[in-house]
C-alpha cells in the first residue's frame, strides 16, 4: 500500500477509530484532530508501515464484527462457525431524555443582588493568616480574593506592609487597579519591570521575580524599609512552585522570606497542597495551616459551539458528568459528525 492509499484510508476512518490506532504509538494523541492524527501516523509509519497497516485492518475487523446483522452477514463466516457476540447492555440515552438547550441555559447570567455572608472555610483562613502561613486550595470562583483584601485590611489596619505577587505583570496591573479602587490610590504602589508608582505605599503589588529580588537585597544587606515592617505576603497562584522554569523564584521567595511576615499561598488549581504546607512548616517558624474546599461555588456546564455558529449542551446531563465521557448529547454528537465531514479530503473537492 503506497503512502497516498494509506493516507486515503484513513481519512475514510472515524476520528475515535483514529485515536484507537494512535494507542501507543502518538504520545497525548487525543489533543490532534483528525487530520493532524492523520499527519502523525504517517510520520510514525515510516518505520513500520506493516505494523500500522496490520493493526488498522485488525480495527477494521473487528468494527465490521460489531456493525449491523445485514453488513455482518457480508463479512463474517458462516453462521455455523461464528461465536455469538455477548449481549450489549443498553445505553443510557435509552433511559433518560438529553437536556434542551434552554434548560441547559437556564439560570446563566449576573445572580440578583443579596448580603454577603463569607464561607466557613473564607473565615476559618482569615482566622488562621493573623496566627501563622496559609495555603488555600478551592477552586476557582470561590472566594480567594476576599480572602487576600480583608486579610491585606487587617494588616495595614495595624500598621503592617503588605506585599501582593502575581505571575504576571498584566495580573499585576489588574490587581493594582482593583485594589486602588478598594482602598484608595495613595495605599496602593505596583513594583514590575515595566512600572514603579508609589513604591512606599503600605500594600505593594509585584511580580515574583521582583519579591524575589529584594529578598536577595534584603540578604545581602541592602535592607529595604518595607521588609522591615512587612506584615503579610500574599503569593497569588502558587502552583507555579511545580513550574520547571519559574518555580524556583517561588521557592527562593518563600524561603526569604522575613520570618515575621506570614504567607498566604492562593491556588485553585495545586495538585499537592499538604505536601507544599508540610513543607512550610518545615521551613519556616510556625506551623502552617492548609485550608481546603472542593465545592465549587460556581457550577460548570460543557457546551459546543460548531463552526456555523450552532450552539448545544456537550453532554446529556445538565452538569459535567464525571468519568463518562461517552455521555455525549445527541446534538452535539450530530455536529462533530457533521464537521467531520466537512474536513474530509473528499469533503474539501465536494466545494
Amino acid at each position: 500500500m503506497t503512502t497516498d492509499e494509506l493516507e486515503q484510508r484513513l481519512a475514510q476512518q472515524p476520528v475515535a477509530l483514529l485515536h484507537r490506532l494512535a494507542r501507543g504509538r502518538i504520545h497525548r494523541h487525543f489533543r490532534a484532530g483528525k487530520r493532524r492524527l492523520i499527519e502523525l501516523l504517517l510520520q510514525h509509519s515510516s518505520h513500520n508501515r506493516a505494523g500500522l497497516e496490520s493493526d488498522l485492518q485488525a480495527l477494521l475487523e473487528a468494527r465490521h464484527a460489531r456493525s449491523e446483522p445485514g453488513e455482518h452477514r457480508l463479512h463474517s463466516p458462516p453462521p455455523d462457525t461464528r461465536k455469538k457476540a455477548p449481549q450489549q447492555p443498553p445505553l443510557p440515552a435509552t433511559i433518560e431524555s438529553a437536556v434542551s438547550l434552554a434548560s441547559w441555559l437556564e439560570g446563566i447570567g449576573v445572580p440578583a443582588p443579596q448580603p454577603f455572608v463569607p464561607d466557613p472555610w473564607q473565615t476559618e483562613a482569615l482566622s488562621a493568616v493573623s496566627e501563622t502561613d496559609v495555603v488555600i486550595s478551592v477552586p476557582t470562583g470561590s472566594g480567594k480574593t476576599y480572602v487576600a483584601v480583608e486579610a491585606a485590611r487587617r494588616a495595614m489596619e495595624d500598621n503592617r506592609t503588605v506585599i501582593y505577587t502575581s505571575p504576571l505583570k498584566a495580573l499585576s496591573n489588574t490587581k493594582y487597579t482593583e485594589f486602588s479602587r478598594l482602598f484608595g490610590s495613595d495605599k496602593v504602589g505596583i513594583l514590575t519591570g515595566d512600572r514603579q508608582e508609589n513604591g512606599q505605599a503600605p500594600l505593594l503589588i509585584m511580580t515574583t521575580e521582583i519579591l524575589r529580588n529584594l529578598l536577595y537585597d534584603a540578604a545581602s544587606g541592602e535592607i529595604d524599609i518595607r521588609l522591615d515592617t512587612l506584615g503579610l505576603v500574599i503569593l497569588d497562584e502558587s502552583q507555579y512552585l511545580a513550574d520547571p522554569e519559574r518555580g524556583v523564584v517561588w521557592e527562593e521567595t518563600i524561603i526569604f522570606c522575613p520570618s515575621q511576615a506570614k504567607l498566604l499561598l492562593l491556588s485553585a488549581s495545586i495538585g499537592n497542597p499538604q505536601d507544599i504546607a508540610d513543607w512550610l512548616t518545615s521551613i519556616r517558624p510556625t506551623a502552617c495551616r492548609l485550608v481546603r474546599h472542593s465545592k465549587r461555588t460556581v457550577p460548570l456546564r460543557a457546551g459546543y459551539l460548531h463552526p456555523n455558529g450552532k450552539l448545544t449542551p456537550l453532554f446529556r446531563s445538565l452538569g459535567i458528568p464525571y468519568g463518562h465521557p461517552a455521555q455525549l448529547h445527541p446534538e452535539a454528537k450530530r455536529l462533530f459528525l457533521e464537521y467531520e465531514e466537512e474536513t474530509l479530503p473528499s469533503g474539501r473537492s465536494r466545494r
